[in-house]
């Protein structure tokens, strides 16, 4: 067997970092230095073959330049930026290999890649409504999901819509419902750890396409998959569609 990856993972007491942590040795890696909050990330990075960052949004950033500064490839896991932190991250990654998504699961990879091709084939097809509703535990912090997020990104492209398109929930006296609203939902409660569901409604049909992880562990190995994968590639800003070669 090759030599196993060496991993700095940023976020390791987290419940994704713990995840991973469990799983590395079974996809042929070692998370060699597992660093939280109050860690000094280049105390370690000089061993690392990749670093991983399941941390906070706004940890990112700072890790972000840590890694551009040492020329080490970077797995962004974390979720929630503000559109400025997602500029000045996009910003510091220039010159290494960044692989970033919302979500690392390969069934949610296939779901975005399902979901652009249903939203461009239903397109020129009549009118149908879309409705995006996701589900997690009752300690997520940020909403919509990331994964939530990638989803509508593709929807508006496809549809060739704005940003102020989304409705986020609905109350009160709405009226009918607009020609080109993408409608939102978030769903919090119990231990869920991900459902995500993309709804095409027309008259007398409706298509439903629905992702539900079981555990975190099929996001741990698809983060480390991402990990073998970015390390040799050239510098810049790959999805997991790039890693299962979906693109």
């Amino acid at each position: 067997m090759s030599h196993s990856l060496q991993i700095l993972l940023n976020g390791a007491k987290g419940r994704m970092g713990q995840a991973i942590t469990a799983i590395a040795s079974s996809e042929n890696a070692n998370v060699f230095a597992g660093l939280d909050q109050g860690d000094d990330l280049k105390k370690s990075i000089g061993n690392a073959d990749v670093v991983i960052d399941f941390s906070f949004h706004s940890v990112t950033l700072g890790v972000a330049k840590i890694c551009a500064e040492h020329k080490k490839p970077l797995i962004i896991g974390t979720t929630g930026h503000t559109a400025e932190e997602k500029k000045q991250i996009t910003e510091a990654i220039k010159g290494i290999p960044v692989v970033w998504a919302g979500n690392y699961s390969v069934g949610v990879t296939l779901l975005n890649a399902l979901v652009r091709q249903a939203a461009r084939a239903l397109s020129q097809a009549g009118r149908w409504d879309i409705e995006v509703t996701e589900m997690h535990h009752r300690l997520k912090k940020d909403s919509p999901s990331g994964t939530a997020e990638t989803l509508l990104k593709i929807l508006l492209e496809e549809r060739k819509l704005a940003a102020d398109a989304l409705k986020h929930g609905r109350e009160g006296q709405v009226g009918e419902r607009p020609l080109g609203e993408i409608g939102v939902h978030a769903i919090r409660g119990g231990d869920v750890v991900g459902d995500h569901t993309v709804m095409f409604a027309a008259e007398g049909e409706r298509i439903e396409l629905t992702h539900k992880a079981a555990n975190r562990e099929i996001f741990a190995r698809g983060a480390v998959r991402a990990a073998h994968w970015v390390k040799g590639k050239s510098a810049g800003l790959y999805s997991m569609e790039d890693v299962l070669g979906l693109k």
